[in-house]
Parts: structure tokens; sequence; C-alpha cells
């Protein structure tokens, strides 16, 4: 039996990059999205439409998936996301559960979703959840969304401990800057770009195809001891100190 990929957040640069990659390691993939018809271009075999931020849309994401490919998704990529850059001060309460809601609550919904449908079904699986480097090293202006990655990265050690008897790894990625679309108003300024690049100590600003790849390793058979893990894909910036000239 063909295995099968869900990957949420589809549209997004990651997701975008990652679904050719599950397509060549032989998954059929669903790609997952508000709205199911601008999905229908990224060549992905089903084209689900779920607001996975609440629990019966993360359900039905899945049913969905079982009806169109025939089985439950063994392999999760959870890429729903977004961000917010502003100081606790300038924070309305409405921006902090809207970032909640996008980021934390999704991952949640999601991740249980799938593991009720594994457990019922008996089958092993790998998850990989995004988080940020902001939820690894404190910056300036990120409170929001490094609370609501910082409990993505928790939620996923809870739950690989939970769900490790059953044969379910669970991860979490950690980018750093990405050329993606939600960077774009940042990034499209020459200047604002090189000085981004700057930060990282090795240089530049990563492309998505760049945090796909660790996903999709570690969805793979590649990573079959891996699990509980945060990969910090970010150019040494949460580990490394750059070397000043």
């Amino acid at each position: 039996m063909t295995p099968v990929a869900l990957v949420t957040g589809a549209r997004g640069g990651i997701g975008r990059a990652l679904l050719p990659r599950l397509c060549a390691q032989g998954f059929a993939v669903a790609a997952v999205g508000r709205a199911a018809e601008p999905l229908h271009t990224l060549g992905a075999d089903a084209c689900i439409a779920a607001d996975t931020t609440t629990p019966e849309g993360a359900a039905a994401a899945i049913e969905q998936c079982r009806a169109q490919l025939g089985a439950v998704p063994t392999h999760l990529a959870h890429c729903v996301g977004s961000t917010l850059i502003a100081p606790l001060h300038r924070t309305k309460a409405e921006q902090y559960r809207e970032v909640l809601r996008v980021n934390l609550d999704s991952a949640f919904f999601v991740l249980q979703a799938w593991a009720d449908a594994l457990r019922e079904a008996a089958r092993p699986g790998a998850a990989v959840l995004v988080s940020s480097v902001v939820a690894r090293i404190g910056v300036a202006n990120h409170e929001a969304i490094a609370a609501a990655k910082g409990g993505v990265e928790a939620l996923a050690r809870s739950a690989a401990a939970t769900y490790s008897t059953l044969g379910l790894r669970v991860n979490v990625v950690a980018p750093g800057m990405t050329d993606t679309p939600m960077t774009a108003g940042l990034l499209k300024v020459a200047a604002m770009r090189e000085a981004a690049g700057r930060q990282y100590p090795l240089g530049g600003v990563q492309t998505a195809d760049q945090v796909a790849d660790v996903i999709a390793w570690l969805l793979s058979d590649a990573a079959a001891r891996v699990t509980g893990q945060v990969i910090a894909v970010d150019g040494g910036f949460t580990q490394v100190r750059p070397l000043v000239k």
C-alpha cells in the first residue's frame, strides 16, 4: 500500500516546497488549505479544504484524506503558521489570541486528530510541526509568536513521549528567517535582506527548499530513530556566535 502524507498549510512557502519532495519519496500526498481550489496547481494527489485551527476542521482534514486517498495519513507535516512582530506593550489581546489560534491551536488539534486516527488503525507514523528560532532564543518584539511556538515545541515533546509505544514519531523544525511569501514584505528591499542575512553565522537568508529538505528527512525512514527533537534550521543563529569582522 502506498503510504499517505498530509501537508497542512500547503500553499505556504515551506508546505509548497515540501510537496514534491514527499511525492518523490513515494507518498500519496494530500494538500490542506483553507480553500481547495488554489491547491489544485500544487501537484498533490488530493486537495482538501479545512480550517485546522478548530478540532472539527482538523478531524475533517484527516477524514477527507482517508476518503480521497483510501488510507489514514501515516505521515504529517503541519506547516500552518503566522507571525507577529510587536512588543508586549503594543500587542492587543485579539492579536495575541489570533497568533495562538493559528500557530498553537492548529498544531494541537491536527496532531490530536492524526494521533487518534493512527491509534485506532494501529499503525505507526511520523509527524513534523513547525516552530521558529524565536522560541529557541530571545528575539526582541516577538513575545506573542515566541509564546505560541514555544507551546508547539512543548506539545511535540510530550506527544512524542505519549505515543512512542505506538510507533509514532513527533519532531519539530525551527526555521530562522526564510524566504517565503510570509516574509516577502520584510525581504523585498535589498538593504533589509542584506541586514537580515548578516544576523546568521552562515550568512544570507535561507530558502523554503532548505527547510523542506529537513522536514522530508524527518518524515523518512532515514530518521527512524529520531523523535521528540527540535531541529533548528537557522544557519547557526541560535547556537553559533558569528565571527565579528
